[in-house]
């Protein structure tokens, strides 16, 4: 009886540490919503012919789904990212399913698809992931680097 009780003890403190929060668990990218989209991003219905860009800094625009495999590949890839160049850019991130308006305003036929959005000029579109996680993450940095910072 002592054994099961010690292993029930301990079960339940590998149960609490694995749910409980960690001190860095706040998550880098955002969740958006149609509204959350034309506040801080453009006002398509105000403005529908015109691309005006509303951000305080360039950002990335994740269109994915919870049932998308390429999409779960990089979501750890775009959060690593988003803290990478905290401050720099933001990442945003829109479900489709739930978001299918801004989905469809945009062209989003496959998943996962970025809308790149600069300071300045018209928002780049691309689809896809590379080959492996390493080569899909250096994709976003050179789209982050060269789109939305400028660097050459």
């Amino acid at each position: 009886m002592r054994k099961i009780f010690s292993i029930l003890l301990v079960l339940a403190a590998v149960t609490v540490h694995a749910v409980s929060p960690s001190v860095n668990s706040e998550k880098a990218t955002i969740n958006i919503t149609k509204a959350d989209f034309l506040a801080n991003v453009m006002d398509f219905e105000s403005n529908p012919s015109e691309w005006v860009y509303k951000g305080d800094k360039p950002c990335l625009i994740d269109f994915y789904a919870d049932w998308c495999g390429p999409c779960r590949i990089t979501s750890p890839i775009l959060e690593e990212l988003a803290q990478e160049y905290k401050g720099k850019i933001n990442v945003y991130k829109v479900n489709v399913d739930n978001e299918r308006e801004l989905s469809q305003i945009f062209g989003v036929s496959g998943i996962p698809a970025f809308l790149y959005c600069p300071m300045e000029g018209k928002p780049t579109m691309t689809s896809g992931i590379a080959r492996s996680e390493e080569e899909t993450k250096q994709m976003f940095k050179n789209y982050i680097e060269t789109i939305l910072l400028k660097k050459d």
